[in-house]
């Protein structure tokens, strides 16, 4: 039996565009520590094996001091770390992979082919390979690929695309997961966690990002650790990330805007990332999203809100009034019953707040 953390996908140097320069340095700053706290966290819980699963830098230009500190941090792992370089961070001559000094415990994948690397001590052997270029279109290493009868632990580790269709990022086939007899495959490229799944009688899974880097990252994002024996893999979710990105949906129909976020917040966000959409039905004037900003922002590392309200029915009963605001309304109230889509309406909903702001002569 090998205890073992998979992760990947820790994309170190990006940029972090949507935060401020500030919030992004900082992102930066802590994601580049995120080897040395995994280090920790392995070493703590006894871990023989520490498998990632490529796309460690974002590019294979990162800062100066970056894979260093990650070499830095793998040398301190009491076990063994095994690399599969990923389409973000290929294997090539001039990139981080080898510019860097590596310590004799960490063992990096070089070739776009099947490479076997064994560990006696440990009665186990990871399989695997490399991107050697930010594209490869076909898969050139699990086809033919079958695990020699020998007694030890067999272990895949791969950066590519499960799929049934075309990929540029190494599309990998179940069949050929399942034909290839190993104990399990732990595969980067997807940044969603699968857990642990099977091709035939072959355990696989992708153990996500460990860091959300945008708001299509939301969630929990961690690691996989667990245990791997012949014939048997159990791995279980482990959350890992400093921070969280959230979207969260509130409904301000019947109240102020202030107080439906209050009552749909959690108890703790100050380390997260939030965005807030506001749906429901406001008055003409629509909401202060400045003066909401204000008042939340020091509860959360960084909040983004929209307003997605529509104006309320008691407004568009004003298209009655015999006036030029009632003409107005009428107006746009019969594009809104034709509307056909959420879009469409919530721009009709928009104009009509622009047109009374301006035939009441003050700002929205």
């Amino acid at each position: 039996m090998v205890r073992v953390v998979h992760a990947g996908d820790f994309h170190l140097d990006s940029a972090f565009g949507a935060l401020t320069p500030e919030q992004a340095r900082q992102r930066r700053m802590e994601s580049r520590r995120t080897p040395e706290r995994l280090v920790e966290w392995a070493n703590d819980h006894g871990a023989d094996l520490l498998l990632l699963s490529g796309d460690l830098f974002d590019s294979d230009s990162p800062y100066g001091d970056t894979a260093p500190l990650l070499a830095q941090a793998l040398g301190c792992f009491r076990g063994q770390a095994v690399i599969a370089p990923g389409n973000h961070d290929p294997l090539t001559p001039d990139g981080p992979y080898a510019r860097t000094r590596w310590s004799d415990n960490v063992h990096i994948f070089t070739e776009d082919r099947m490479q076997t690397i064994t560990f006696p001590d440990l009665n186990c052997a990871v399989h695997g390979a490399a991107f050697t270029a930010p594209e490869c279109p076909t898969d050139s290493v699990l086809p033919g690929f079958r695990v020699p009868q020998d007694g030890l632990i067999h272990i895949g580790l791969l950066h590519g695309d499960v799929t049934t269709s075309d990929s540029r990022y190494r599309p990998i086939r179940a069949a050929d997961i399942a034909g290839s007899g190993l104990d399990y495959l732990a595969l980067g490229h997807v940044h969603s966690c699968s857990g642990v799944l099977t091709a035939g009688a072959v355990p696989y899974a992708y153990c996500g990002c460990i860091e959300g880097r945008g708001f299509d990252e939301l969630g929990e994002k961690g690691i996989l650790t667990g245990t791997v024996e012949r014939g048997k893999a159990e791995l279980s979710f482990v959350p890992f990330a400093r921070r969280r990105y959230e979207v969260l949906n509130v409904d301000v129909t019947g109240r102020s805007a202030e107080n439906a976020l209050r009552a749909a917040l959690p108890d703790a966000t100050v380390r997260d990332i939030y965005r807030i959409i506001f749906t429901g039905e406001t008055d003409e004037r629509g909401l202060d999203l400045k003066s909401i900003e204000e008042q939340f922002a020091p509860d959360f590392f960084h909040l983004e809100l929209r307003d997605e309200t529509r104006i309320g029915e008691d407004v568009w009963a004003r298209a009655q009034e015999d006036s030029l605001r009632g003409l107005f309304l009428r107006e746009l109230r019969t594009k809104f019953d034709v509307a056909s889509s959420d879009d469409e309406r919530a721009k009709i909903s928009l104009a009509a707040r622009f047109g009374l702001a301006a035939l009441d002569g003050r700002d929205l």
